[in-house]
């Protein structure tokens, strides 16, 4: 699986984005998916991730009611809808392909893009 992230850019603060992510290959509808950031300095963490299907999606605290991840199967795609961005949410934004089961930890995911850089702004 090949995944291709894009959709970052700078954003004032209290503004949103939202990220893509395209894959190629015939697994990406039994993979589960998950986008990570990781900011200057920091280690690479967790941001939300969905199920297979779509109806199974989790967040880390830090996001949760700002963000919304979904996906589109027949057009291999994920996104992460980005909403009320603050200062903290400044990183470069990776998508990711697991396997059947969803996992918080990034050593669970197989498959990385190679990133897309969200900068907020004051």
């Amino acid at each position: 699986v090949q995944l291709q992230a894009s959709g970052g850019g700078l954003v004032k603060a209290g503004g949103s984005l939202r990220l893509s992510c395209a894959a190629s290959g015939r697994t990406f509808s039994s993979s589960a998916m998950g986008w990570f950031r990781q900011a200057p300095g920091k280690e690479r963490e967790f941001v939300a991730a969905v199920s297979r299907s779509g109806t199974g999606t989790y967040y880390a605290d830090s996001v949760k009611g700002r963000f919304i991840i979904s996906r589109d199967n027949a057009k291999n795609t994920v996104y992460l809808q980005m909403n009320s961005l603050k200062l903290e949410d400044a990183a470069v934004y990776y998508c990711a392909a697991g396997g059947s089961v969803v996992y918080v930890a990034p050593e669970r995911y197989r498959y990385w893009g190679q990133g897309t850089l969200v900068t907020v702004s004051s």
